[in-house]
């Protein structure tokens, strides 16, 4: 009878822990990776991030981003990833934005538990490259108080710390400017501040600046005034990490002249992703989207007057076609 409890006891046990665990952490996918030239590319997840795309986009048309959305069987609220990328190269580890720590919520700040998945430490990447200062890209920086990335350098566009570090256009900052609130600026001195003091902030300025070996810069003002896409190019293969050009796919690739609420240059964030979209479909290199769902990677075709977005297929050698 005690060995039956006992049994019945460690089932139940299981099922309990089973069940706080997908309270704490759902269905947290594990790192996944692929290989560009002779490079390893890894997307981790920091978390899924629901958006409401009615309030995402202005349009003269209510209702229309639901509809454009259930017809690719997606629903909103949108429940957008926030994907940030490792890439291993010349002895370097290098991060491609940190996800948004604790500044969501729990919505985000599982990127240290992706971290620990795919056998890294905080405490080894030696670079961060940041698309740009929005807390989505750069909250994973401090946590708690700590500076999470003791021993990495920050790259980061000039013009974004300009921008976000300036104390009079923090002053000016609009409530309703939803890419450029008082809180963002906030965000952005807490995150940018700690490593500024450590002396571990880099900035560049030029285009097809080589930043560490094999990833060079191409900046993209619109969404904000320094975004930047990186571009790593090994042997011959290239992928882009496109940061915020694109935030969800089911809408902005139908209807890439949809004005969206975080770009701080409306103007200018829709001419570059028209610029991008078709670059892309005409030279069809890979890409690492920082908010399509995970792993975020793929490529694009143009159809017509839309574009399309193909991921890359499920590999367990890492191939992206």
């Amino acid at each position: 009878m005690k060995d039956i409890m006992k049994v019945r006891f460690s089932g139940l046990l299981f099922y309990v822990l089973l069940f706080m665990s997908s309270l704490v952490y759902g269905q947290m996918p594990a790192p996944y990776k692929v290989k560009v030239g002779d490079t390893e590319v890894t997307a981790l997840l920091d978390g899924i991030l629901p958006v409401d795309a009615e309030k995402l986009f202005f349009t003269n048309e209510p209702g229309k981003p639901t509809q454009l959305l259930q017809n690719v069987f997606i629903k909103n609220p949108v429940e957008v990833s926030m994907n940030a990328y490792l890439v291993k190269t010349n002895g370097k580890l290098i991060l491609i934005d940190t996800g948004a720590g604790e500044l969501f919520g729990n919505a985000g700040g599982k990127l240290l538990q992706s971290l620990k998945q795919a056998a890294v430490a905080p405490e080894e990447i030696t670079d961060i490259l940041l698309t740009h200062i929005h807390a989505d890209h750069s909250g994973g920086l401090v946590m708690n108080g700590k500076v999470i990335f003791p021993n990495a350098v920050i790259h980061v566009n000039k013009a974004e710390t300009n921008f976000w570090l300036n104390e009079k256009n923090a002053k000016k900052a609009d409530e309703k400017a939803m890419g450029a609130s008082p809180k963002t600026f906030s965000n952005a001195m807490d995150m940018l501040i700690p490593y500024l003091k450590a002396g571990k902030v880099k900035t560049f300025e030029r285009e097809k600046e080589e930043i560490v070996p094999h990833i060079y810069t191409i900046p993209t003002g619109g969404h904000t005034p320094g975004h930047t896409v990186y571009v790593l190019e090994s042997k011959g293969e290239k992928m882009y990490f496109w940061g915020d050009l694109v935030h969800m796919e089911g809408l902005q690739f139908v209807e890439p002249t949809l004005e969206n609420h975080f770009d701080v240059d409306h103007k200018s964030g829709i001419e570059n992703r028209e610029k991008y979209y078709d670059d892309a479909a005409k030279n069809n290199y890979l890409i690492g989207a920082s908010h399509i769902s995970y792993p975020g990677m793929g490529r694009v075709k143009k159809e017509g007057n839309k574009y399309v977005w193909y991921p890359v297929p499920f590999s367990l050698t890492g191939r992206t076609q």
